[in-house]
């Protein structure tokens, strides 16, 4: 949310009613006064973020998606909620300021944060910035730091108990995951039913440490301090978390991780900059993650395949909604080829047990 990750004008068809939500806010937050901008971060392909500045003040707003949504995605309300369990536990999670689910402010349920100011990676990384080998591989062992803290958490002290039921945790995601695929298929897309059998025959048992798990946690959902690119300052999107095994945390992590010895296919959706030199491979990602944590990982391959099979779900979803002509954004339509793509990986991890 910076220079490298600016605010554009709104899209077509996303804009928000701004002297409405401009009026409630003034009412719920002491100090906004002067003219009024509203912006809108275009990278995301979920939840719908805005830069909304009153004078000298930039907030960020949260809201869902224009068009179908999964019925248990998209909750801004728990969102929030977690947001304001975690700030004073987890230094890098924003502040939340507001939440409203007043339909006379907006249609849908919204929530207002902090803006945290530093630099995002996306898909290319700036010819302006200062990222050699050495920072790569500092920051992959950062960023493993920070989620093997997360999943350290202890969730029940901070009061997110009740977020999510570790018992049965694993065969919900299989079963839920792939009921979403099924739900939002479209006829040019692979079935993924080999897939699906594969991931339910060999489902681990429940893990004996569960933890709270982000279920995004990459690149582009961290946010790192432009003094030092691998000192992280921000964790980001937490509308996915829950209580369960944090190796599916780290499978779905992985999933979007695209090395430089990967198919063409693969490189050609990476949408993360996790091939240049100095980053760690997914193996050595792992590897890290077992000294962190005390884990002992034997079976990794199948997390792996869930983390691709997952994210193939997400881009069937999304594609679902431009398929039906229920977003103009154009950057959908080649999420179907994704799709297709990320099957052939899936079964390549079937077939050799190689991650």
């Amino acid at each position: 949310m910076n220079a490298h990750d600016p605010a554009r004008v709104v899209r077509p068809g996303e804009s928000l009613e701004t002297e409405t939500i401009i009026a409630y806010l003034k009412e719920k937050l002491s100090g906004l006064d002067g003219p009024v901008t509203v912006r809108q971060f275009h990278s995301g392909f979920s939840n719908l973020t805005y830069l909304i500045s009153v004078g000298e003040t930039e907030l960020v707003l949260r809201r869902p998606p224009f068009g179908k949504k999964a019925k248990t995605a998209h909750d801004m309300g728990r969102e929030y909620r977690i947001l304001s369990a975690l700030k004073p536990v987890f230094p890098y999670v924003p502040e939340p300021l507001a939440y409203c689910d007043d339909p006379a402010v907006m249609d849908v349920p919204f929530y207002v944060m902090e803006r945290l100011q530093g630099v995002i990676l996306r898909k290319e990384l700036p010819e302006a910035l200062a990222f050699d080998a050495t920072v790569a591989g500092r920051l992959c062992r950062r960023w493993v730091d920070v989620l093997g803290d997360l999943h350290g958490l202890d969730y029940r002290g901070c009061g997110l108990a009740d977020l999510g039921n570790p018992e049965g945790y694993v065969a919900r995601q299989v079963r839920g995951w792939s009921k979403r695929y099924r739900d939002a298929r479209t006829g040019d897309v692979p079935d993924f039913e080999p897939v699906m059998a594969w991931l339910s025959a060999g489902m681990p048992p429940d893990c004996s440490k569960p933890a709270l798990v982000h279920n995004d946690y990459k690149f582009d959902n961290v946010i790192l301090d432009p003094a030092d690119l691998t000192r992280i300052i921000g964790v980001l999107d937490w509308e996915m978390a829950t209580i369960g095994d944090p190796l599916m945390d780290l499978g779905a992590s992985l999933g979007y991780w695209v090395e430089p010895d990967d198919s063409d296919e693969l490189k050609l959706i990476r949408t993360l900059p996790t091939h240049v030199q100095g980053m760690l491979t997914r193996r050595q990602i792992v590897e890290l993650y077992e000294k962190k944590t005390g884990a002992t990982i034997n079976n990794f391959a199948w997390y792996y395949c869930f983390g691709l099979f997952r994210l193939a779900v997400i881009a069937q979803q999304i594609y679902y909604r431009f398929f039906h002509g229920q977003t103009t954004d154009q950057r959908f339509g080649m999420l179907g080829v994704a799709v297709g793509i990320l099957e052939k990986a899936a079964v390549k991890v079937m077939e050799t047990g190689e991650y």
